[in-house]
């Protein structure tokens, strides 16, 4: 039997049916099964599932009880059951690094806002977000299962192994974004929701200011990442 999401499990777990079918896609071998609600008999997207389920024999079955014991939501039609994995950011690679993230809608929408800008490296400075909570994945449209993705206990563990350009957002930052050419491979920098970045990654690299009006305090995190991800993809040497 399938139990409620935990972060001390192994499996973690799509809702709905387009993250299922980016699961089956993109990492079909991690799946254990996938669930279907008889109230879906007229979603395009089973039909999808289906066909890939039979294609690699992947098991699923149709169990209202079940989906209702994972999802808080009445209108799900699929779950995919699936194995937590561990993946590895590139060296040579741009990266978005997050320092203590906390809300997972946020992590979700970063994560896909990175592939729509060909970013597929997110580093996570602990403590931060379960990644693999389904709320995470469920707000990425299961976009995480195309991005690597890996811890640090500190921002110095991260910088040990990585030594690329850092590029530190911040509110007082030394230099307006509009001014930046981005040199890869690079680091987009960024605090969390609440306190954003120390005053010590103002010496690291260059510090950048979004340029806004005086009309509100700061932008939201996801709003701040789109942001620098399209100016870094408009001005990247």
């Amino acid at each position: 039997m399938l139990k409620p999401y935990s972060k001390k499990l192994d499996i973690s777990y799509t809702i709905g049916v387009s993250p299922t079918i980016e699961l089956l896609e993109q990492r079909p071998k991690d799946v254990i099964r996938v669930i279907l609600s008889p109230k879906g008999t007229q979603n395009k997207g089973l039909t999808k599932i289906l066909d890939i389920c039979n294609k690699l024999h992947i098991p699923f079955e149709s169990d209202q009880r079940s989906i209702e014991r994972i999802s808080s939501n009445e209108n799900t039609y699929a779950v995919g059951a699936f194995r937590k994995y561990e993946s590895k950011l590139n060296q040579d690679k741009n990266h978005v690094v997050l320092v203590n993230p906390s809300d997972m809608g946020n992590l979700g929408t970063i994560c896909r806002t990175m592939l729509a800008f060909d970013i597929t490296d997110l580093a996570i400075i602990k403590p931060g977000v379960d990644i693999f909570d389904p709320k995470v994945i469920r707000s990425s449209m299961g976009s995480i299962f195309s991005i690597n993705f890996e811890y640090f206990s500190s921002f110095e563990e991260y910088q040990t192994k990585f030594k690329l350009n850092i590029y530190s957002f911040m509110s007082d930052g030394n230099t307006s974004l509009d001014k930046v050419i981005f040199k890869s491979p690079y680091s987009l920098v960024f605090g969390n929701e609440g306190e954003g970045l120390d005053k010590k990654y103002k010496e690291l690299g260059e510090s950048i200011k979004i340029p806004q009006s005086n009309k509100v305090d700061s932008f939201n995190l996801s709003i701040a990442v789109g942001i620098a991800l399209n100016k870094a993809w408009e001005k990247s040497s």
